[in-house]
């Protein structure tokens, strides 16, 4: 079929023409700041929160969404209601925290929300108890992307009762909690970078223990600190606590405190493909009263355990470590750390638990343990790589301690012995691999390549 040149092209002007007037007069192009009479003035040294609420509302109220030109809207106790649709020049459009004692933006009950392009400055202005330069409540089809969060004497970002996202955001000196998701409906946390926060990067929590799902995917978290104390609770880049079924995958986790990833009563949780450096406690923990840990294909150097799968006392159980690979274990704990498990360990576990196909190297105590004292039950250590470590495999020989099978692993370079016996801490045996050595009916030793 052959068209008149000349034809398509006045189709193609009247259509761009027709487009242009409709953005200039018709209803379907966004607010620009809103209409004159809300009185919007970025850079402006008043407090404009109500301006800024009037221009939500509206907006939200017609379903429109509301741009803010680039500049600075000082302003406090903002609420986003149903529908609203905030956006700003990324980069370049700020919303600063106006007065301490106030939270920046709040939503309740409000479904169908949207931040994006925006910087929330908190100035380090004080928050309220339990606040954040945003949070949310239960709110439904949460949208927050291309968002900057920065300078908040609290943490950044909570959503409590909430479903949605969170993408592809920065948060830079967080006193507290830069992301803290609690009792979620289905959240998403992707592609962000945290950098300096206070006490935890992204905390999933539950009031109870039960399934959440939230998917902690290819964020970067870095600088981690541990400014309220405590023996584990806070310092973690990522800290799952009594959700089930929370994925992190993919993550890139740089210097904290504790832990780069920790799931406490977590169960059905999964730990893949992450890159872990100097993590000055355990990297990986799966702890208490959990039932299913995936922690798979993950890179960790420098921590003082590598992964730790505990609690077998406290119902913790069940879980597939798999093609990790761990090295450079610190010698000891640094100060301000837990003491209480040594260090110097590249992977530990307790109970009914597959250890397989992962390579530890240069672990100063031990480059596996399995069981501690009476607490072990059905383990394997099979198909892993361990070399340049004190002992190779260390395997509890305590009175009531369970079934061990250690087989067709290659061990190489170890001071004190490929596969020794333990005693909770204390070696007990020489090195169980040489021939007449001592035999425990509950530990299986075959098959193991030692150099």
């Amino acid at each position: 079929m052959h068209l008149n040149r000349r034809r398509v092209l006045t189709v193609l002007a009247s259509s761009a023409a027709a487009s242009i007037e409709l953005n200039v007069t018709g209803t379907a192009a966004p607010s620009r700041q809103g209409p004159p009479e809300y009185g919007l003035r970025p850079g402006g040294a008043e407090d404009q929160s109500a301006a800024v609420q009037r221009a939500i509302n509206e907006c939200a109220r017609t379903r429109t969404p509301l741009v803010l030109a680039a500049g600075v809207y000082r302003a406090s106790n903002l609420t986003l209601p149903a529908g609203a649709h905030v956006s700003g020049t990324r980069g370049a459009t700020t919303l600063t925290l106006s007065r301490p004692g106030a939270s920046l933006i709040t939503g309740s009950g409000s479904d169908t929300i949207t931040l994006s392009g925006l910087i929330f400055d908190g100035r380090r202005n004080e928050l309220p108890e339990r606040g954040a330069l945003v949070r949310l409540d239960n709110c439904q089809s949460v949208k927050i992307a291309d968002c900057a969060f920065t300078a908040s004497a609290g943490s950044a970002f909570i959503a409590i009762g909430s479903a949605g996202q969170l993408s592809d955001c920065t948060f830079t000196e967080i006193a507290d909690v830069a992301v803290h998701v609690l009792d979620s409906r289905g959240f998403l946390i992707a592609r962000n970078q945290i950098r300096d926060a206070g006490n935890a990067g992204i905390q999933v929590w539950r009031s109870r223990p039960e399934d959440d799902g939230t998917m902690i995917i290819d964020n970067r978290v870095e600088h981690v600190q541990n400014r309220l104390g405590g023996s584990g609770q806070y310092g973690n880049a990522i800290n799952v606590f009594r959700a089930a079924n929370v994925i992190v995958r993919g993550n890139r986790i740089r210097d904290c405190a504790f832990s780069a990833v920790r799931g406490n009563a977590a169960s059905n949780l999964h730990i893949e493909g992450n890159s872990i450096s100097n993590a000055r406690e355990v990297a990986i923990y799966a702890e208490f009263g959990f039932e299913g840990a995936l922690i798979a294909s993950n890179d960790i150097e420098g921590a003082a355990i590598g992964i730790s799968v505990t609690n077998f006392n406290d119902g913790g159980r069940l879980a597939v470590v798999q093609g990790n690979i761990v090295r450079n274990l610190l010698a000891r704990r640094p100060a301000g750390t837990d003491p209480a498990d040594g260090a110097g360990i590249g992977i530990a576990v307790e109970a009914d638990t597959a250890v397989s196909a992962n390579i530890v190297e240069n672990a100063p105590t031990a480059g596996i343990v399995l069981g501690s004292g009476r607490y072990l039950r059905d383990v394997a250590a099979t198909g892993n790589i361990v070399r340049k470590c004190a002992i190779g495999v260390a395997v509890s020989v305590a009175a009531g301690a369970g079934t061990a099978l250690i087989a067709n692993n290659v061990i190489s370079d170890t001071d004190r012995g490929a596969v020794v016996g333990m005693l909770r801490s204390r070696a007990v045996t020489g090195d169980l691999t040489k021939p007449g050595s001592e035999q425990y009916g509950q530990v299986t030793i075959s098959g193991n390549r030692v150099q």
